[in-house]
């Protein structure tokens, strides 16, 4: 069970030293055109991500190990590719590497593609419900192997007594191994994100849904 941040105190956090943690971060995304203040919240969001990294750090253990979601690639290599996919979250993560973390392979390749083109499919929606039917079971099967692959991973790279920091958007259906202390990270203004998303998408029903799902940072 993930713990609260701003519930973790320094003679707690004791007892998690001997063990493997991992700093979950919940991934959120812009698009081309999002309003300004969509994207002021967004830099907000990610400005108290650190900041509360930074405190679990300290309280906690410092990140050993960096992993994100669709990078099939580790190191400076990787770091390049989360460059054009998310900056924002590069900083972050460049920020834990100059201090002696490693950035990992997170995802294999060939099962984010798979995922990703039943994804795609669902969204165009099936005039036969057979059909519909089968692309999800399809959809449901390759997420599960990308997730599976996810977590075996982290088990097998994340070393005793180290700490790990997650980018993966909300959702997800990683199983953590049994062993490792996963500590959620939610920010104040993820509230306020999650809200300010609900009302964008009531004004505006016919938004293509593509928009919503690009992974372009701010």
């Amino acid at each position: 069970m993930a713990e609260e941040l701003g519930k973790i105190e320094k003679p707690e956090a004791e007892q998690f030293r001997e063990k493997r943690k991992l700093y979950l971060v919940p991934l959120l995304f812009s698009w081309e055109d999002a309003p300004d203040d969509y994207k002021e919240k967004l830099n907000h969001y990610w400005q108290q991500v650190a900041e509360h990294i930074a405190n679990l750090e300290s309280k906690i253990g410092r990140v050993n190990r960096v992993y994100h979601e669709s990078i099939t690639i580790s190191g400076e290599e990787g770091l390049k590719l989360l460059e054009k996919l998310h900056p924002s979250v590069c900083q972050i993560a460049s920020d834990k590497c100059q201090s002696g973390a490693e950035f990992e392979v997170t995802e294999d390749k060939e099962l984010v593609e798979e995922s990703i083109d039943w994804e795609r499919h669902l969204l165009m929606g099936f005039v036969s419900q057979n059909v519909a039917r089968k692309v999800s079971e399809f959809y449901t099967e390759a997420s599960r192997k990308r997730y599976e692959f996810i977590t075996n991973r982290i088990n097998e790279s994340l070393q005793d007594n180290e700490v790990a920091v997650l980018f993966i958007r909300e959702g997800h259906m990683v199983q953590f191994p049994q062993d490792l202390e996963v500590f959620s990270i939610a920010p104040p203004v993820l509230d306020e994100i999650h809200r300010w998303l609900r009302d964008y998408s009531t004004k505006q029903p016919e938004e293509p849904e593509e928009k919503k799902e690009t992974e372009e940072e701010t």
